[in-house]
């Protein structure tokens, strides 16, 4: 909300700038034209952009959620639809591993021959 009300008002003062430029003796309509993109147009983008980045990071990181919530539940109801109802042993899990680590011995090592 704060943002918006800078934003406005550099461009008020912007806008007035150009007015200014246009309609001085020695200036012209095409200096006016850059005033106003050079002055205003450009940073004010520039600003809004950077000042959105939090905002845009918080709904990519929510949309990442929602599909991960997404794949537990469909993974739990292909679970339980496959499982048979006499075992106690909880159904594996068709998700990677969550904890970012590489699963201890994932490949055999290999090793040159004698």
């Amino acid at each position: 909300m704060f943002v918006h009300l800078i934003v406005i008002g550099w461009l008020y003062v912007v806008v007035m700038m150009a007015v200014a430029e246009a309609t001085n003796t020695t200036g012209t309509v095409l200096g006016a034209i850059f005033t106003f993109l050079l002055y205003g147009l450009v940073p004010m983008a520039l600003v809004v952009y950077l000042m959105g980045t939090p905002g845009r990071r918080r709904a990519l990181k929510q949309r990442e959620a929602e599909a991960q919530e997404a794949a537990r539940q469909a993974a739990a109801q292909k679970a339980a639809a496959t499982a048979p109802t006499s075992t106690a042993v909880p159904p594996a899990s068709d998700l990677p591993d969550q904890r970012s680590e590489a699963p201890a011995d994932a490949v055999a090592p290999v090793r040159k021959e004698p």
